[in-house]
């Protein structure tokens, strides 16, 4: 069995002049979490789908199992994972409500990268020079961008051996994690890694909203 868990418990602060998160923000005639949630109820290699998710927020959303978002994103994923636990999935795919444009393609590949791996997440190559800076002033090092990719969602985990990783870091050291495979590796998971999608960027600014509503209503 393989579980959605879709994150839609963040405040998007760098979203301006709207009163509501990103998340719940009008694109095309519905809110931006609406394309994610379409999306994965027609994959059919997903069988159910919790919504992490404040409970002010769930009413208009449709018969989706809801958990609590937590003080940080970790945090709203070990929420998600915890309520889970009762439906003992196989696998359960992470992903950010802030990434509309998700394709069922998306999904499917990291679910099948992970029946031979731990987990997989879709990634992005590095196209830009990048440089390392120590103190934010000058260049320390430049980095080989051969081997730097920028990661997507939705990813995908061995949801016994996430969900056991989860229960042993202490409060703070979930506050820590930058990354949702961050500490799948650091714990000895095998994370694959699958072809991201250019279109699956998360909207994070007005100027990625107007982006999305640009897409979604053709213009």
């Amino acid at each position: 069995m393989n579980a959605g868990l879709i994150l839609a418990g963040g405040k998007g602060e760098r979203l301006t002049g709207y009163d509501k998160p990103k998340q719940f923000v009008e694109a095309g005639g519905k809110p931006v979490i609406s394309y994610c949630l379409q999306t994965f109820e027609q994959c059919a290699d997903i069988d159910l789908i919790c919504v992490v998710i404040a409970e002010e927020y769930r009413g208009n959303l449709g018969s989706f199992l809801f958990a609590d978002p937590g003080k940080s994103r970790q945090h709203s994923i070990y929420n998600g994972l915890l309520f889970l636990k009762q439906y003992a999935p196989d696998r359960v795919v992470v992903h950010d409500a802030a990434r509309p444009l998700v394709t069922g393609a998306d999904i499917s590949g990291v679910i099948a990268a992970s029946l031979t791996w731990d987990g997989a997440t879709p990634v992005l190559p590095v196209t830009d020079t990048t440089y390392q800076s120590i103190d934010g002033k000058m260049i320390t090092t430049t980095l080989n961008r051969d081997e730097l990719f920028a990661g997507q969602t939705p990813e995908c985990y061995d949801f016994k051996k996430y969900l056991a990783i989860h229960e042993r870091l202490s409060d703070e050291e979930l506050s820590a994690v930058r990354g949702s495979s961050e500490i799948a590796v650091s714990f000895g998971m095998k994370i694959a890694l699958t072809k991201g999608n250019e279109r699956n960027f998360k909207i994070t600014t007005n100027a990625d909203l107007e982006r999305f509503r640009a897409i979604v209503e053709g213009r």
